[in-house]
């Protein structure tokens, strides 16, 4: 990092204060970003990074709701309106006790760069709260989400800003805050998120999206040497929707996935996941993990288990976490690395530690960011503004070819740019710069706002 760069980072650690995460973010972004800003120093006379790196807007409120029993419960909610400068704000909220306003700024900002990769005119975003809906009624997670978006509506609009799900908003939460959108600003504005029931202005393949095109990104990456799935042994950590349809891209592109996971522990399948009992699973019976080890005679549960600990156990040729950020650790890297591993392919935000990138890497093992990597929900999130606008609908095919044609010009404008700058096979360097680059012109376009 360059003496500009490194009192930039100080500066912004100085001012976010006690948020690791966004720290952390940063600190990956502006370690890549020396040779761009070196070669073009139009954007530090223009202080582009100073201005990227603070968010447009931040926005904090109280979300009361009332529980099954008739208790008054009183959860944060979070908005931040990082960047606007290619489009409206976009990106996900998130419903998980771990959301804090550092959580949510790293989000935003790596989102920021995601959506810039997709080529798309999309500006970014995030939001959330510290609510978990996890065992939570229908009706308590409806009250809450009828809250929450009563305070957020005011500062929403298809020109505006945008969100979608994220960790613990699916199909039920969206259709909850679409609701009282509606209800509230007497239109229907089925721009306004994204992530929607396909019967009422969503779109298909949104569901799957973001663990599909991790894996088409994948398989992009892994063919710049002679690779691809076809007979690969592969591990997915999480079981999600990331994760359920990570699996199921794998399986049609010829691989296996031994082994998924969720918060209490890991299920390790010698036959290869079942992808509709998983899906079965979490989508309509809401069960853990642990049940499907119960009803799968080839499977096994290891409570409070490590999947990646898996790979000194068993050939791993892919690794894909998909649960949440800070999962994959360094000794975890050293495990994947240290048994041949070819590729980890980050399809949640951030879930490899700044040291486990570190040792894929020195290792040779191909690395894809979650910025390009798991690009293809919030894609396919634009393709459904796309059709909401038009007052259309693609089909299953149309769609799949959309996200397959983004994906695939994302993985190339990484690997190209990362070529460029005379680091050919670092995708972090071409992901964070190819981001950077379209971001910035259009911030210098647009004047010092």
């Amino acid at each position: 990092m360059t003496p500009a760069l490194s009192s930039l980072l100080d500066d912004v650690l100085r001012r976010n204060a006690g948020e690791p995460e966004f720290h952390q973010a940063a600190r990956e972004v502006l370690g890549s970003l020396g040779p761009v800003i070196e070669a073009n120093p139009h954007y530090a006379r223009a202080a582009v990074l100073e201005r990227m790196t603070e968010p447009e807007r931040q926005l904090i409120f109280r979300v009361p709701w009332t529980d099954d029993e008739g208790n008054i419960r009183v959860n944060r909610g979070f908005r931040v309106e990082f960047n606007s400068a290619l489009g409206p704000y976009k990106g996900g909220l998130r419903f998980h006790p771990s959301v804090t306003l550092g959580t949510v700024k790293f989000l935003g900002f790596e989102q920021i760069f995601k959506n810039a990769l997709t080529g798309l005119p999309i500006g970014g975003g995030k939001g959330g709260s510290d609510f978990d809906p996890k065992g939570r009624s229908d009706a308590e997670v409806m009250r809450f989400c009828q809250s929450f978006m009563t305070e957020l509506y005011r500062h929403l609009g298809e020109y505006t800003d945008v969100p979608a799900g994220d960790i613990g908003v699916g199909g039920r939460e969206i259709g909850y805050l679409f609701g009282q959108y509606k209800r509230i600003t007497n239109r229907y504005e089925s721009g306004v998120l994204t992530g929607k029931g396909v019967g009422w202005g969503g779109s298909l393949v949104r569901t799957e999206a973001t663990g599909f095109g991790a894996v088409v990104f994948a398989q992009r990456m892994l063919a710049t040497r002679g690779r691809s799935f076809d007979g690969a042994r592969v591990l997915v950590s999480g079981s999600g929707n990331v994760a359920l349809y990570a699996i199921q891209k794998v399986h049609q592109l010829g691989g296996t996935v031994m082994a998924c996971s969720d918060s209490s522990g890991v299920v390790y399948d010698r036959d290869g996941i079942d992808v509709e009992l998983l899906r079965r699973l979490k989508e309509v019976e809401r069960a853990r993990l642990s049940e499907y080890a119960a009803r799968r005679p080839s499977a096994d549960y290891r409570a409070n288990g490590d999947i990646w600990a898996l790979a000194a156990e068993t050939p791993i040729d892919v690794a894909i976490p998909c649960a949440t950020q800070n999962e994959l650790d360094a000794t975890a890297a050293t495990t994947l690395a240290g048994n041949g591993v070819a590729a980890v392919v980050e399809g949640a935000n951030m879930p490899c530690t700044p040291e486990a990138v570190h040792v894929l890497r020195a290792a040779g093992v191909l690395f894809a960011p979650g910025k390009a990597a798991n690009a293809g929900g919030v894609a396919t999130s634009a393709l459904e503004m796309q059709q909401n606008a038009s007052r259309d609908a693609w089909t299953l095919e149309y769609a799949e070819q959309r996200l397959d044609d983004i994906m695939t010009a994302i993985h190339d404008s990484c690997a190209e740019t990362a070529e460029q700058y005379g680091a050919p096979g670092d995708y972090v360097l071409g992901a964070n710069v190819a981001g950077f680059v379209r971001v910035a012109d259009a911030m210098l376009a647009l004047g010092v706002i």
